[in-house]
């Protein structure tokens, strides 16, 4: 019976090539989009490296510090001075890292300008990420404590710099200074946020000291807890020492406002535009929200696969009479009407995977974003048919099932009523 059901869908998908076209193309590039979005997702907050320990990773990533009425706010990252004083001494934390956002610096190299961005960190920051080494290997604490002119290169800027020849041991030029290079690292992603640079030097070797005592600027802070078990414990330590920070003119600043929180807390805070004096249920939330969209982005093309196929099945009013005339039940109507969506929604499948691919693909060969490496999410991309396997059928079922019930007399006129 299923034989039969599978050859006769072929003989009508390729009779009918417009309606067969419309539903490959509505659910393939359904999957495509949603495909493409996962992996942006997926690359922006998924556990890869060097964040590989993103479980064990909470971070002070923004304040708010205001005026004693409330009326003037400061908000945007955070000071070094602060951090150094209020977020590195925290107890029960396995590590402590001091990190700059970055800064778009110029280097010359045979009289042509060579952009970089770099990122000033402590020696901690290499013990909480783990970077993979080409060569060489990281600054230390001990480096950046005393200022050393070292520097941690990616492999793009060493081919900038040194084409395929050895970095480490050579100095490159960045900011109108010169560094050492210790170690070159794999490109790093620029949507991953964090660890993103093509150089990174020590805090130490900044050019303005003051930064040192700043309680707002341009730093933030990564912890490394021992367990998640600890966060409840560290969240509460740094909030008990925001009404003890120092201010050093409390008639212009008096309070400090912000949170220890995970990476995706914080931009799902921003994103659904959380109140700044809570954190915590912003990532279910914004989770919820991606899962609603998804969810309608599916099925808006269902709804109209139900009315094409409604179109579809009545156009086919006369063979549903004949084969009930000829003692078709309405099972068996319902069942080929039904094979013939699921094979349209496989082979959307199959479409959507390799165009998933090639869009990917494209993407992260394009340069658009540096150092992208876009992969496919076979997990979600499995959901994804899935749900589109359910829609399909769903699309199918009530249509097929309103047309194999049918007077024979009525549908060989080919009438609906």
């Amino acid at each position: 019976m299923l034989k039969n059901y599978i050859k006769i869908a072929f003989k009508v998908l390729l009779r009918r090539k417009f309606f067969t076209f419309i539903s490959l193309f509505a659910i393939s590039f359904t999957l495509i989009v949603l495909m493409v979005a996962t992996s942006m997702l997926d690359h922006v907050f998924g556990k890869q490296a060097p964040e590989t320990r993103l479980d064990r990773t909470v971070g002070v990533f923004q304040m708010v510090m205001k005026s004693p009425d409330n009326q003037g706010a400061w908000s945007g990252t955070v000071g070094y001075g602060f951090l150094d004083k209020y977020v590195r001494t925290l107890p029960n934390v396995e590590k402590v890292s001091i990190l700059s956002e970055i800064n778009l610096v110029n280097s010359f190299k045979n009289g042509e300008k060579i952009q970089s961005y770099m990122k000033r960190t402590d020696g901690e920051f290499w013990q909480i990420l783990q970077f993979d080494f080409l060569e060489g290997g990281p600054f230390t604490s001990d480096d950046e404590k005393t200022g050393r002119f070292v520097a941690v290169i990616n492999d793009a800027t060493r081919k900038k710099f040194f084409g395929n020849d050895s970095a480490v041991g050579k100095t490159i030029d960045a900011d109108g200074r010169q560094f050492r290079v210790v170690g070159v690292v794999s490109n790093v992603p620029f949507m991953r946020e964090i660890p993103f640079a093509d150089i990174w030097v020590p805090i130490s070797t900044t050019k303005d000291e003051s930064y040192r005592t700043q309680l707002m600027g341009d730093f933030i802070a990564l912890i490394l807890a021992h367990s998640t078990q600890d966060f409840p414990a560290i969240k509460q330590e740094f909030q008990s020492r925001l009404p003890h920070v120092e201010f050093p003119d409390p008639k212009s600043y008096n309070h400090m406002i912000g949170f220890v929180e995970t990476y995706a807390e914080n931009k799902a805070r921003i994103v659904t535009l959380g109140d700044e004096n809570t954190t915590g249920g912003h990532t279910s939330r914004l989770i919820a929200a991606i899962v609603v969209l998804m969810i309608l982005f599916m099925l808006l093309p269902t709804i109209n696969l139900v009315n094409i196929n409604m179109s579809r099945i009545m156009e086919r009013a006369s063979e549903i009479g004949v084969r009930k005339a000829f003692g078709a039940s309405s099972a068996t109507l319902v069942g080929q009407f039904v094979t013939e969506n699921v094979l349209i929604t496989l082979a959307s499948g199959v479409l959507g995977l390799v165009g998933s691919m090639l869009v990917l693909s494209a993407i992260s060969n394009s340069g658009l974003i540096p150092y992208a490496e876009f992969h496919l999410n076979y997990r979600i991309f499995l959901y994804g048919l899935l749900t589109a396997v359910f829609f399909g059928l769903f699309s199918g079922v009530y249509p097929a099932w309103r047309m194999s019930r049918l007077n024979p007399v009525q549908a060989l006129k080919g009438g609906a009523r």
